[in-house]
């Protein structure tokens, strides 16, 4: 007897309170799900529209197809607008074969029931780094296995170190870090940009300073967190961090840096490409903790999944699928394409091997937690909302780190 799950269609209502939880918007169904189906052609959804026809990714996918013996057909979506697309289709019993999903979004697709796990579908992800597998965990069940990571780090301008007589390797901790900066100003040259917008940006680049004191996402009031907020709104009240980190995307607060004024940026392993063309060196350092070590940084990164079936005699070609787009040497390949660093030791060492650049990064990913790790789940998007609110409300001196926390908590609650 196949013991795979069949369709278990989510109501309607549920569906609708964790697209609002997830933070997208409604809008049309997809039209590429499986519902009448070529049983010889298998759906894939993925949030990567950049990549057109003949690209890497897409050549990947046949040639995954291929080896399982079936046609793929494939369709690329914005990850907000793929996160909606996939809680309709659920709906509607007409989901892709394949969904690669921004993990964050993996627990609200299986709590509306619309993923199955890997004890049902049989993926192998006893290779895969627990702390990235922990993305796509919940109430003690694995719904898929990530494709790639990436995750956050300090890019620092050697030359402006340099002249401020600051050594990169005194920096361990936020102390050390915050003296640098005193330096670089003294210098009169400019400390650390960073991304502080009202949105889930903004908690994104907190939360290395929130974990890295020792705060959990279930406590936002707490003493180690108004001491994260507190090394913000100190740097930004003190002219180490300029008043533009408000309203700083990820993107914007990477060109401040690619001026070649600041002395350091937290930016994200995706602008490696834009750093190598800065026109000056630049080195990465893990984010530091409080009191030394590495914080933990927020992983980014997709998860391959298997979306539940009326048919579940397709299970078994989708795993090949799943299977082959993560295997090492594919893994490798595409990671390198997707500028991740890959969930494996054996492909983050062959990635260090091929690029020592990739060192830092792959240390940093080493330590990095999921956002709706310790099974926050659909509770994240909430609490987020609320982190970014409170870090938005200190900096502009509208509230104190302490009570805009407190404020924050009560919102959660």
């Amino acid at each position: 007897m196949n013991s795979f799950p069949g369709r278990h269609r989510p109501a309607a209502a549920v569906l609708v309170s964790l697209a609002v939880a997830a933070g997208v918007t409604a809008c049309g169904s997809g039209s590429s799900g499986t519902e009448g189906a070529d049983s010889g052609t298998y759906t894939v959804w993925d949030p990567y529209p950049q990549f057109a026809e003949g690209s890497a990714w897409t050549k990947l996918l046949d040639k995954c197809g291929s080896e399982a013996g079936v046609k793929v057909k494939r369709t690329g979506f914005d990850t907000s607008d793929l996160t909606n697309k996939a809680l309709l289709a659920a709906q509607q019993g007409n989901s892709p074969d394949i969904l690669v999903v921004d993990n964050p979004v993996v627990s609200t697709l299986a709590e509306a029931g619309v993923l199955t796990t890997t004890d049902d579908n049989k993926l192998d992800t006893s290779r895969v780094d627990p702390n990235l597998l922990a993305a796509g965990q919940s109430d003690g069940k694995t719904y898929g296995t990530p494709i790639g990571a990436n995750t956050l780090a300090l890019y620092y301008n050697k030359k402006v170190l340099k002249d401020a007589g600051v050594d990169i390797a005194s920096v361990k901790d936020w102390a050390s870090l915050t003296a640098a900066l005193e330096k670089v100003k003294k210098a009169g040259r400019k400390g650390i940009t960073f991304s502080a917008i009202g949105t889930e940006e903004g908690s994104f680049q907190f939360l290395p300073w929130f974990w890295g004191a020792g705060a959990e996402l279930t406590r936002l009031d707490s003493a180690q967190a108004e001491s994260a907020l507190s090394l913000w709104k100190d740097w930004v009240k003190g002219g180490h961090a300029p008043n533009s980190v408000l309203n700083n995307t990820q993107t914007t607060s990477w060109q401040e840096f690619a001026t070649g004024d600041y002395a350091f940026a937290e930016n994200g392993t995706w602008q490696l490409a834009n750093a190598r063309k800065v026109g000056f060196e630049y080195g990465v350092l893990p984010i530091p903790g409080a009191s030394g070590g590495t914080a933990a940084a927020p992983t980014g990164g997709e998860f391959v999944t298997l979306p539940v079936q009326d048919d579940t005699g397709r299970y078994a070609t989708s795993q090949k699928l799943a299977t082959c787009l993560t295997s090492t040497q594919n893994l490798y390949d595409t990671d390198t394409t997707l500028s991740y660093v890959a969930p494996t030791a054996e492909v983050q060492d062959k990635q260090v091997a091929a690029d020592a650049e990739l060192k830092p990064w792959v240390a940093a990913v080493r330590t990095a937690k999921g956002r709706t790790s310790d099974d926050l789940g659909t509770r994240y998007p909430r609490i987020s909302e609320q982190m970014w609110k409170a870090v938005q409300s200190a900096l502009s001196g509208s509230t104190s780190p302490k009570d805009a926390l407190a404020d924050a908590q009560s919102a959660v609650k």
